[in-house]
């Protein structure tokens, strides 16, 4: 008969991971014993002591440990000094500790860390202290002092109605002393909440280093401590924000943005297209030393949580070009440090000395005015801060002297070179990094802003396709800081159309969206400063004596009204399915401004009504 054979033999069987060392909670991991190094001097020099007397004595002593036999020779040895003179017994008891303990020069050690007393003193104030713990366990996070006072009152209302055996009441220095002796997690938990305590005692692991240049980017912004100066008005324009990215393998710096806008996708697109294309020095008037060759399709960008990051075109545009975004965990900023600790040394390294630089900490600003020293134009700054980075922050070594940006830069690439993109793709990029909206192709082109856009290409497409309901709205891709033109995607041909500004007087050129909006709005208060409302109510009162006035006529000579001069009545009325509905006008309640005849007579309003006025909509 043949034996059965498990076929999951042991040998076949998976064995469990172990759990990495980092994971490994307390209690399941193994402790190495304590050592001499551990002990206060005092004690080592003790132990030493008994150590070398031991070996001293197993050297000289001839049979075995008696006091016949150690007697004699702890008396020669102490002959000077007898108060020093262990027992024979003590001796062997020393011995003995040392044996076992296989050798270990702790185990001479005086066991002074267990001696006083392991029992609490005081016995029946246990649950007055547990009430006046709740209390200091409270989010309001109240003082020591308040919680032992309220320990007390508590005790001191109970003894009232204890004659014999009343609950003893400890000092504040023992309360405290049991405060401080409770586990801080759960303290810091209940007084601060559990993000604060998990940011204070959670276990904080170190990046997995990258091995090559753009492998891990990271990106910010941060407010700079700096106030700087309109280039014409010399007037303080604030503290600008800078939008930043750091390749980590080398510690360059790829690419910014500068601007006084709050961050937005804007600064984070223009900080990713100048970080991604080679750089140009176009409009700098500054002799600079050395190059900038950092550039290039980075693997992963690394972001925090804010909404310019969770910006659909942002999305969109990194898959395109297949740049992955990394989401960073919801107030952990130490999992970005580099970029973080960047933006300190640009303040501390950078900034310090620079007139009208400002404090992060309005209590370190004193009594310093930032705005009256301010000298520096917003220009200037920027031609400062690319010598600072080209010359040398990427030039010199870092605190720890491990390496030089710009060196590591090269190092990296001359490996692993990165994709390059080429001046098409670069091109595409930069379309593709634009703000996305939707727009719908009229027969005057596309509509935005108040701003107009058409040209012989974008007519010679709507020449030859026909356009639905559902394809006349169409993906337009704006520059926000030119509005010169924008891209509009035709899906018919499968690409973005460049269609510039109908605008002629060059106001569109360099026009930047923000700029745009704040003279629209301007535009817009001067007109209303500007407007006679009174003028305008009797303007608008004298159409309607007039239209009134037509209807009277036309009843009184019961004649039949031409349809053009009807039609001009429906316009005046504002005939429509979201307005009235007939040209009859109340009689009740109006108070009509009926001008003179001599007005009258000069006034023709359904002259040329028929006019295009599609340039005024």
């Amino acid at each position: 008969m043949m034996d059965f054979e498990d076929e999951f033999s042991e040998s076949e069987l998976v064995k469990k991971p172990d759990t990495p060392i980092q994971y490994v909670k307390l209690g399941d991991a193994g402790l190495v014993r304590r050592d001499l190094d551990t002990f206060p001097e005092f004690l080592r020099d003790k132990a030493l002591d008994k150590y070398q007397l031991i070996a001293f004595i197993e050297e000289t002593i001839t049979g075995g440990w008696t006091q016949k036999n150690l007697d004699p020779i702890l008396d020669t040895l102490f002959t000077a000094n007898m108060d020093k003179r262990p027992n024979w017994r003590t001796l062997v008891r020393w011995r003995k500790s040392y044996i076992d303990s296989n050798g270990d020069l702790a185990s001479l050690v005086a066991k002074r860390h267990k001696m006083g007393n392991r029992t609490s003193r005081v016995q029946g104030d246990e649950a007055f202290f547990e009430q006046a713990l709740t209390r200091f366990l409270d989010t309001k996070r109240p003082r020591v002092s308040s919680a032992y006072q309220y320990y007390k009152d508590a005790i001191t209302i109970e003894n009232e109605s204890i004659v014999d055996g009343q609950i003893p009441i400890i000092s504040y220095k023992s309360f405290n002393q049991r405060i401080k002796s409770l586990p801080p997690y759960p303290v810091a938990v209940a007084r601060h909440g559990k993000f604060k305590a998990d940011q204070w005692f959670a276990y904080c692991s170190s990046h997995i280093p990258p091995t090559r240049i753009l492998e891990r980017v990271e990106i910010d912004h941060t407010p700079l401590d700096l106030i700087l100066l309109d280039d014409e008005l010399s007037i303080p324009l604030g503290r600008p924000y800078l939008t930043l990215i750091v390749d980590v393998f080398s510690g360059c710096v790829l690419g910014f943005h500068l601007s006084y806008r709050s961050p937005s996708y804007v600064s984070a697109a223009k900080a990713i297209v100048h970080a991604i294309k080679p750089k140009s020095f176009e409009g700098l008037d500054i002799k600079l030393q050395n190059d900038w060759p950092c550039f290039g399709k980075f693997e992963n960008l690394v972001v925090d949580n804010g909404a310019e990051f969770w910006s659909k075109s942002l999305e969109h545009a990194c898959k395109e070009t297949g740049i992955n975004i990394q989401y960073n965990p919801v107030r952990k900023p130490w999992l970005k440090p580099f970029v973080e600790r960047f933006f300190g040394m640009i303040n501390e390294c950078f900034l310090t000395e620079l007139p009208g630089k400002t404090f992060s900490n309005i209590l370190a600003k004193e009594d310093y005015k930032p705005e009256k020293d301010a000298i520096m134009r917003f220009s200037v700054f920027v031609e400062e801060f690319h010598r600072w980075i080209m010359d040398v922050y990427h030039q010199d070594s870092n605190s720890r002297e491990t390496r030089i940006p710009v060196k590591q830069w090269q190092r990296g690439f001359d490996i692993y070179p990165p994709l390059k993109m080429s001046k098409e793709d670069e091109q595409r990029f930069t379309v593709l990094m634009g703000i996305s909206y939707e727009r719908t192709l009229t027969r005057n082109g596309f509509k935005y802003e108040d701003l107009m856009y058409d040209s012989t290409a974008l007519a010679d497409y709507r020449k030859h396709y026909p356009q639905s309901k559902d394809t006349i709205k169409k993906i337009i891709k704006v520059d926000p800081d030119d509005l010169s033109y924008i891209h509009v995607y035709l899906e018919e041909l499968g690409g973005y159309l460049k269609v510039p500004c109908t605008d002629n007087s060059g106001y569109t050129i360099g026009l930047s969206l923000h700029e745009h909006k704040v003279i629209k709005q301007i535009n817009r208060e001067m007109i209303r400063e500007g407007k006679d409302n009174l003028g305008l109510a009797k303007a608008r009162m004298a159409i309607h004596a007039r239209v009134k006035q037509e209807q009277e006529a036309f009843i009184a000579f019961k004649t039949k009204a031409k349809i053009t001069a009807v039609k001009k009545q429906a316009q005046l009325a504002d005939i429509s399915n979201t307005g009235q509905s007939t040209i009859s006008l109340k009689k009740e309640g109006l108070d009509l401004y009926l001008p003179d005849k001599s007005e009258t007579k000069q006034i023709n309003v359904f002259d040329n009504w028929d006019d295009d006025l599609e340039a005024f909509e």
